[in-house]
């Protein structure tokens, strides 16, 4: 299974997984887009993000850490 920007709930269950200690609400979005580009399963463009997708990500990320 390879994840693309579009995967944003995937995403944020995988960075949980990889990331358990962190409070997603103070990520920056600097270290969010390197967390998200070092997952494995991670497989797209990284030029085909943006500021939305990644707060997208984040809300998720967010949700699942609750």
């Amino acid at each position: 299974m390879s994840l693309k920007w579009t995967d944003s709930l995937e995403i944020a269950i995988q960075l949980e997984e990889a990331h358990p200690d962190v409070d997603p609400q103070y990520v920056r979005f600097t270290d969010l887009l390197d967390w998200i580009l070092a997952l494995e399963e991670f497989d797209d463009d990284p030029e085909h993000c943006g500021e939305r997708i990644l707060e997208a990500i984040q809300m998720a990320w967010i949700d699942e850490h609750d």
